[in-house]
């Protein structure tokens, strides 16, 4: 049976860095994936990403385990997220890499889809980024958390330190826009996710 989370950076925190490292396989993707869709550059999300573990690893001592190991590392890719645009002073650039789709960097291909699927997802994807990249910070962030990596409104709440009721807020008005601007587009119905269309109430 895999090692939890919590087990590996007990381990870590007594000088065990094989377990730091599958604490990093583990999270490497989804913190990759969050940084990509809320700066929008693939070569500064990969930055991002090895200096959020290389924070984390320096203040793994600190962690008191109040919150999940998952929680703190998105708190910290978050944090340096919002230097990256503070220190650029632009808005971020959701575009898709060249042969790569963002829902692809949240885990979420289906192996067994056809070529005439795959191409049809590549371009609602590249549809989402160009849409996702007109949402302020604080939609985008909430849009991110909520519908690619899954947490619950009040994870959210508690990880960016703001009420319940904001995180709806956000996420319905950011939603509201983005089906919009994918109606545009003529890819809103293909582009709405399983978990965008379940309401806001799954706390």
């Amino acid at each position: 049976m895999p090692s939890t989370d919590e087990e590996l950076v007990t381990r870590s925190m007594g000088g065990d860095l094989d377990s730091f490292n599958q604490l990093v396989l583990r999270w490497e993707r989804p913190i990759y994936g969050l940084a990509y869709r809320v700066i929008g550059r693939e070569e500064d999300a990969r930055d991002v990403c090895q200096e959020t573990f290389l924070r984390a690893f320096r203040a793994l001592n600190g962690f008191k385990g109040q919150a999940k190991f998952s929680s703190w590392l998105y708190r910290i890719a978050l944090n340096l997220c919002r230097d990256w645009i503070r220190r650029e002073r632009r808005a971020p650039v959701a575009q898709a890499p060249e042969g790569v789709d963002i829902i692809e960097l949240a885990g979420e291909s289906t192996p067994s889809e056809s070529i005439e699927d795959l191409v049809a997802r590549r371009e609602i994807g590249r549809a989402v980024a160009r849409a996702m990249a007109v949402l302020p910070d604080e939609q985008r962030t909430a849009i991110v958390l909520k519908e690619y990596h899954g947490l619950t409104f009040q994870e959210i709440a508690d990880l960016l330190d703001c009420p319940l009721s904001t995180v709806k807020t956000r996420l319905y008005q950011g939603l509201t826009v983005l089906r919009r601007q994918l109606a545009r587009d003529g890819t809103a119905d293909r582009a709405a996710g399983p978990r965008a269309r379940q309401g806001y109430d799954d706390v």
